[in-house]
């Protein structure tokens, strides 16, 4: 369902941890994809953390805190946009219940999740993007992040943008819902539990015959990526944003070095 907009939308993205440390790349495939689409994209400067690792480990106090910090750092925009699944669902769905006790903070909140959104939802879902200009020579399979999935309603629309990207083949893993393994914490806490999970997802990967895999949540990739190259695999890892903003001459593969 489409969202009311204004014509130009004032849209802050939410980095995340992983894709400032890590993958600097999404972000930057994310804002030519918000432009394209008509958005005016702003980096708020004081944001941080989304809280998420301090909220899964009960530790509400500091949970709170960090939200307070992006309560301040995020208000005032039409928009957040997430390349994230499970960023963007700490926001939008846990950050306005961690101020269950004061109601006046506890609205701030429930009014900014409910502008906060994943960044491939965002584009289809609230911009009404139906293709991209991108091209991709290769035969690609996606992994429904747990959160993306499930917190977010993200299925259909990384699939339908995809459509699009000329050159590309999309072929389905048995299991594309089944959980990678790695949780956030889940996989330091419950380590066996975790590689036994992401083996099984590795191996379906490989059955599939792709040769990349894409997924919207870089804490999947990453881990991913890593039992893909201890499988022995050649399968090639990037984030979605990435392939559908044509930005896949400047960067290789998650996993591998830069030449």
């Amino acid at each position: 369902m489409k969202q009311t907009r204004p014509a130009q939308p004032r849209v802050a993205l939410f980095v995340t941890c992983l894709v400032d440390l890590h993958r600097p790349t999404v972000g930057f495939a994310a804002i030519h994809l918000l432009r394209q689409a008509g958005c005016s994209v702003e980096v708020p400067r004081a944001q941080t953390c989304c809280g998420q690792p301090a909220y899964n480990a009960g530790d509400r106090s500091t949970a709170r805190d960090i939200g307070r910090l992006i309560l301040d750092a995020f208000e005032g925009y039409d928009f957040v946009v997430v390349p994230s699944g499970s960023c963007g669902g700490m926001i939008r769905r846990h950050l306005p219940a961690l101020f269950d006790d004061d109601p006046n903070m506890r609205a701030r909140a429930q009014a900014l999740g409910d502008r906060t959104f994943e960044l491939v939802g965002f584009l289809v879902d609230v911009m009404g993007v139906d293709r991209v200009s991108a091209s991709y020579d290769g035969i690609v399979t996606y992994h429904d992040a747990c959160s993306s999935l499930r917190e977010m309603g993200i299925k259909a629309q990384p699939r339908a943008l995809l459509g699009t990207v000329a050159g590309l083949s999309l072929t389905e893993m048995q299991e594309p819902e089944t959980c990678c393994g790695f949780g956030g914490l889940f996989c330091v806490k419950y380590s066996d539990i975790s590689v036994r999970m992401v083996a099984d997802k590795a191996h379906d990967i490989i059955a599939t015959g792709a040769d990349t895999l894409l997924a919207n949540d870089l804490g999947c990739l990453l881990n991913m990526a890593g039992r893909l190259e201890r499988e022995g695999s050649r399968v090639k890892v990037r984030h979605v944003a990435e392939i559908l903003a044509g930005m896949t001459a400047e960067v290789p593969p998650i996993g591998e070095p830069r030449a």
